[in-house]
């Protein structure tokens, strides 16, 4: 496994990263494609569900679900 990749976003009007593995992005970039957004507009949504957990521990978890098959987080997705 590779190390961690930092992806820069702006959310809610302040500049900030998320380090992840590149498996954990490549699923993201996954469900990103899915439901038609950018990585930054995902990594937005993820944002603002993920109440106060950190956003890189919500991305994990997203992403672990995505993998197995939880597609909930799509079906919650506003249009």
């Amino acid at each position: 496994m590779a190390g961690l990749t930092k992806r820069s976003v702006s959310l809610s009007g302040h500049a900030t990263s998320v380090a992840l593995e590149p498996e954990f992005w490549a699923i993201l970039d996954a469900v990103a494609e899915t439901l038609q957004l950018t990585r930054a507009g995902l990594l937005i949504r993820i944002d603002e569900r993920r109440g106060r957990r950190p956003l890189a521990s919500a991305c994990r978890l997203l992403a672990l679900a995505w993998a197995g098959g939880d597609r909930s987080f799509a079906a919650d997705a506003p249009e």
